[in-house]
């Protein structure tokens, strides 16, 4: 998307002075209307862009209708259906309880963020909202069309010509008719619910005006305000979009504005970006910092050692982050105290400069303003290197347009990348090549590259966006005669360094300045693109720092991911599309606003090694009641409430369970949810949600999942259908209580076996057994010392020291941590455990993510979900523990809560996703904001 437009005199375009409010467009209160007929297709027209109660003048309505079209010629040239409009009948919702990602802005800059948006937060399913009691099926439905919208397949750049012309409910299963009884009340509508078809309610929204959304002040945030959205478009797997209203309206938990060049930049747009409540990935302050170019220079040059062009810049009242401090390497920075009577002062400054060493072998230099107001404005000035005088007086014309805070810069113009080679030259012109990279922030405030990619135009004219068509480096690099191995891989290392650098500075900047200076508490830059070119600098491909700019770069990469809109096999179809991370990005940061101020009652405080809980609860802005049975627990000091009530005798978890709630209620607590990440206490944990009406998996399934030979004997019964069955799974076992139970055990099960405590944890008392004398021996051991909690803490043995005997199973051993929400898979991460040290099967390495094939990563995803479900665990986080073999997963065991150790590290250090938030928020009833197919960003080897 980077142009090679040849230089003439229809470049210059008349220099203005206008700020957001002086902008042509819609949004910016300036006039104008779009472009008429500019978008040729056959998408309906008569749809409802309309919002009722904030009603728009002709000019906007004109845009808005402008931007519809534009989303629909978008959407088709990506071979997906068009929008359909369901605005009749409102959408209902939850507000303040769903992730909700609004984005305002252009369809084409945010397209593919919008359709890995619908594919990484579809949301839930509810009842088809064009449906109403007592009315006919609206649409014909044949037996043949039984594939639901939702299950087409993910949009990836792959073609979905599913949709027809005829509508949307041509893709709909045929619905049921009321039956006709023998009195005749049959009228042949459709019965209300019965059968009816459900859809996601889609999580990632488009606004295509300011006027669908509104803000209110936020209780207990002054200042502040919530936004809420009461038209979009939503978007859903398979790159299916509907126009939809909503009643009551949704309330935001991030949003994004497009706050560059063109419409979109306005007042409007500016203030509802502005001290919101949730998060947002830009503001028009921050949009006013990363516009000045001579700023972005400053900031990549000194803070992130980025390479950019050697500059020369005249400055009439700087802003405060450029005064003091050291230089920057390559840039001059001259100071006018005045915009008058410069001459002299311009042209010693001006003929210093074009003849440094900092120049290199450049020929050309450009002359431009520099400041948010001038950012896609202005025309390109080139001046050959040798011009002085003409250079000189290019400057001293525009120093009388400055304000303050404002600069004009002379750069030079990198030349072409061009090694010395033995032979004659390529034929044909000179070319040059610009890259255009976009980084996203990660967890951790890590920036990430996500995606690179290139332009290719001749040597002697500008490149510039939406002009050419992108193509990947390797392509672009070897159009240039630059495409060995080697070079190839020596550009991309560098580009990958000098992006994340350059967002890495960007990102210390925004943490040094105020909340106002940002526009919000919660806004920060999300996404960056950095736009290079690349040149020879010490006899080295070097990438050179050009600008900065979001949309552009992100625009960019989506339209190179739809040259791949038929599917191809090769590398190129694995690759992630470029907003992928910036969308688990907004997912992560709405989790934080879903869970802010949440009351959550913890039962069980753990060892010390569980107090990261306490860290992150802070962290998250949790506020957490805890009960535990040691009164001197060091967590006591850290929660709102500290309830201390023995909880090790589990006998009694039921009555103690209706005390717990007694006391709750007697102490006035408004609980969100109620959760335990410590084993002794799940059980207790249910029990006790069940007698507060909260969010949990059922106790019984609690029960069948902590005693393991239960599992086993439950899951064997369990031969579908479905099919596979998670009879598949199982492991033979028999239960252990006394050494008769030992006899009849090793006839049942097969030795060599495995015996371990039924409640255990932590490995302790496991042992491989090979004869029937080596069972008797370890269970009169484990019956001898470990009788009671006592004898080993933390282990279990509140519950009993019983055994079982379960037979060996030969494999590579895994764990899989799922996240679980009423029934649904979320989210798997598969680690590998090195080989286990006999007798006691010790752990000896562990490896994540999974060095498994593809194929066998999904067999044990599936074998661990299907064991959960079989058992009855609808809503949580579970490690499941479990043995590849040749004839596939094998069971170890469930344990119905997160992984320990260091699995919620690792998990969040690779892919982002924080298991204990996840948990927090099935505890209160929200659907976590987890990526379905969450990639990881390195390996972690633990030996």
């Amino acid at each position: 998307m980077l142009s090679s437009d040849q230089l003439g005199p229809q470049w210059d375009c008349p220099l203005g002075s206008k700020g957001l409010e002086d902008k042509e467009g819609p949004w910016g209160g300036g006039s104008g209307l779009p472009p008429p007929d500019c978008f040729p297709g056959s998408w309906r027209l008569d749809v409802g862009l309309d919002c009722k109660g904030s009603p728009e003048g002709a000019e906007a309505r004109a845009w808005t209708a402008y931007y519809y079209s534009l989303l629909q010629s978008c959407l088709q040239q990506a071979g997906l259906p068009e929008t359909q409009d369901r605005s009749q009948v409102p959408r209902t919702g939850c507000p303040g309880a769903e992730v909700t990602l609004c984005i305002l802005g252009s369809p084409s800059t945010f397209l593919s963020v919008l359709l890995e948006g619908g594919v990484q937060s579809p949301g839930e399913c509810a009842p088809h909202p064009l449906l109403q009691k007592g009315q006919p099926c609206p649409g014909p439905a044949t037996s043949q069309n039984t594939r639901q919208p939702w299950q087409l397949p993910a949009f990836r750049g792959a073609s979905c010509h599913t949709q027809s012309r005829g509508g949307f409910w041509e893709q709909l299963p045929p619905l049921p008719r009321a039956r006709t009884g023998g009195g005749g009340h049959g009228t042949g509508s459709l019965p209300w619910p019965a059968a009816l078809p459900r859809l996601p309610t889609g999580n990632m929204l488009l606004c295509l005006s300011p006027a669908w959304l509104t803000k209110v002040p936020a209780p207990g945030r002054p200042g502040e305000a919530a936004l809420l959205v009461s038209k979009a478009v939503s978007f859903h797997p398979g790159g299916l979009t509907f126009l939809d209203d909503f009643v009551p309206q949704r309330q935001a938990t991030y949003f994004l504005v497009g706050l560059g060049p063109g419409p979109g930049q306005g007042r409007e747009a500016a203030e509802l970006a502005r001290d919101l409540t949730c998060p947002t990935g830009a503001s028009a302050e921050l949009a006013r910092l990363l516009e000045d170019r001579l700023l972005t220079r400053h900031l990549l040059a000194q803070r992130g050692g980025v390479a950019v062009p050697a500059t020369l810049a005249f400055t009439y009242k700087p802003l405060t982050l450029l005064r003091g401090g050291d230089g920057s390497p390559g840039l001059r920075l001259v100071e006018l105290s005045g915009k008058e009577g410069q001459e002299t002062l311009v042209k010693e400054e001006v003929g210093a400069f074009l003849h440094s060493e900092a120049l290199g072998d450049a020929l050309q230099v450009a002359i431009k303003l520099s400041s948010w107001r001038w950012r896609g404005r202005q025309a390109l000035r080139l001046h050959p290197r040798a011009e002085v005088g003409t250079v000189a007086d290019a400057v001293v014309a525009l120093l009388e347009k400055l304000e303050e805070e404002e600069s004009v810069l002379v750069e030079a113009v990198c030349p072409p990348a061009r090694l010395p080679s033995p032979g004659n030259p390529p034929p044909g012109p000179e070319l040059a090549l610009r890259i255009c990279a976009v980084v996203c922030r990660t967890q951790g405030d890590r920036p990430l590259l996500s995606k690179v990619v290139c332009a290719v135009g001749r040597g002697n004219r500008p490149l510039r966006h939406q002009n050419s068509l992108p193509r990947p480096l390797e392509v672009a690099l070897a159009q240039c005669g630059l495409g060995e191995a080697a070079q190839v891989a020596g550009v991309r290392r560098s580009v990958k360094t000098a992006a994340e650098a350059a967002l890495a500075a960007v990102l210390a900047l925004e943490a040094g300045v105020s909340a106002e200076q940002r526009g919000g508490r919660l806004a920060c830059t999300d996404f960056l693109g950095v736009d290079f070119a690349l040149t020879v600098a010490g006899g080295a491909l070097t990438p050179v720092a050009l600008e900065l700019n979001g949309g552009l770069c992100l625009e960019a990469c989506g339209a190179l991911e739809g040259l791949w809109a038929a599917p191809r096999s090769g590398p190129a179809t694995q690759e992630a599309a470029a907003a992928a991370p910036l969308v688990e990005t907004m997912l992560r940061r709405s989790a934080r606003c879903l869970m802010e101020g949440k009351q959550l009652l913890l039962v069980g405080a753990g060892s010390v090694s569980k107090k990261f809980v306490w860290e992150a609860a802070r962290d998250y802005g949790l506020k957490l009641h805890l009960v535990e049975s040691d009164p001197n627990h060091f967590a006591s000091q850290l929660v709102q409430t500290f309830i201390h009530f023995d909880v090790t005798e589990h006998r009694r978890d039921e009555e103690n369970a209706r005390l717990l709630a007694e006391l709750v209620r007697a102490r006035g607590l408004q609980l969100d949810g109620c959760f335990s990440y410590w084993d002794d206490c799940l059980v207790l944990t249910a029990l006790l949600c069940q007698e507060l009406g909260l969010p949990c998996s059922p106790p019984a399934a609690m029960r069948l999942a902590k005693q393991k030979s239960r599992t086993q004997l439950h899951l064997l019964r369990r031969q579908g259908p479905p099919w596979p069955s998670p009879s598949l799974h199982a492991v033979p076992c028999c239960p252990l209580e006394s050494e008769a139970d030992v006899e009849r055990a090793v006839r049942q099960v097969p030795l060599p076996g495995v015996m371990k405590l039924e409640f255990g944890a932590g490995a302790v008392g496991v042992r491989l057994v090979e004869d029937a004398r080596q069972c008797r021996q370890h269970f009169s051991r484990i019956a001898h010392d470990l009788q009671g909690e006592a004898d080993h803490p933390g282990i279990g043995l509140g519950w009993g020291n019983s055994m079982l005997l379960m037979e060996f199973i030969e494999g590579t051993e895994h764990d899989v941590d799922v996240v679980l929400f009423r029934g649904e898979l979320l989210a798997a991460f598969v680690s590998d455990n090195g080989p286990t040290r006999l007798p006691g099967f010790t752990e000896t390495a562990a490896c994540m993510p999974t060095g498994l094939a593809p194929e066998q990563e999904a067999q044990l995803v599936q074998a661990a979900f299907r064991c959960c479900l079989g058992c009855g665990l609808l809503d949580g986080v579970f490690n499941v523990e479990l043995k590849l073999t040749g004839a596939g997963p094998r069971l170890i065991e469930i344990n119905p809560r997160m992984g320990g150790f260091y699995l919620r590290d690792w998990i969040l250090e690779l892919y982002g996703v924080d298991l204990l938030l996840a948990a927090a928020m099935v505890a209160c009833g929200l659907r976590p904001a987890v990526p379905p197919h969450p990639r990881a960003t390195g390996y972690l080897v633990d030996e």
